[in-house]
């Protein structure tokens, strides 16, 4: 039986490919399949061998890192993320995650990283670069407190749940309106509402939650 790691690795950088094979292939667990130099490569790959894991940079030519992990989580696929990337802004590392990644690691502490990353993800773990873990914890938190106010969804009127569900099927204010067969700004009212009930601020944020939350609905 193969119990090897099965990994693909993507950047558009050879050295950085270089150095961080290199390190891989000191574990004999592991197992390097293919690499890409750009995120086109990259996602053919990945649907082509369906790796354990992809190490992906989150810039890179014709596709970003962080289009190819939501098509993956898009297809089902179940090949975990890793992001190598010289980005160490919150911003940039809680939009990696939200793209489904189960790692994320800085090139700088790639060397020192890369191997306990692949390690940890492949079970079903996740892995974030230590001077940066902080980010984790505060995710997590964040997740935490939201989930608490999750019943909140339940103060929604039967209108603002209906609403709120085509809101989660992408649908603008005009179709719901005309679906419904309502003027535009009572959709629009009802929109300002449901956010207000839900603690959301921005067309954005209430997008999100009806597509997370759209089974609830």
């Amino acid at each position: 039986m193969n119990n090897k790691i099965k990994i693909i690795i993507a950047d558009d950088h050879p050295m950085m490919r270089s150095g961080v094979k290199s390190v891989l292939l000191t574990d004999p667990q592991i197992e390097i399949i293919a690499e890409a130099k750009d995120g086109e490569e990259a996602y053919n790959l990945i649907k082509k061998y369906l790796p354990d894991v992809a190490l992906l940079d989150v810039e890179m030519p014709k596709m970003t890192g962080l289009e190819i992990a939501r098509r993956v989580a898009a297809e089902n696929i179940k090949t975990k993320i890793i992001f190598l990337t010289m980005y160490k802004e919150e911003d940039m590392f809680n939009e990696a995650m939200d793209s489904g990644a189960f790692g994320y690691v800085l090139k700088e502490n790639a060397v020192e990283d890369v191997l306990e990353s692949v390690k940890t993800v492949f079970e079903n773990r996740y892995y974030i670069s230590p001077n940066i873990s902080n980010y984790l914890v505060k995710r997590l938190n964040t997740q935490k407190d939201f989930a608490s106010k999750q019943p909140s969804i339940n103060d929604l009127t039967k209108s603002e749940r209906a609403i709120l569900k085509l809101i989660s099927l992408d649908k603008t204010s005009q179709q719901i309106a005309d679906e419904l067969h309502i003027s535009y700004k009572t959709v629009e009212n009802h929109r300002n509402n449901i956010s207000k009930k839900l603690n959301l601020s921005g067309t954005h944020s209430l997008v999100k939650f009806a597509i997370k939350n759209r089974s609830l609905l």
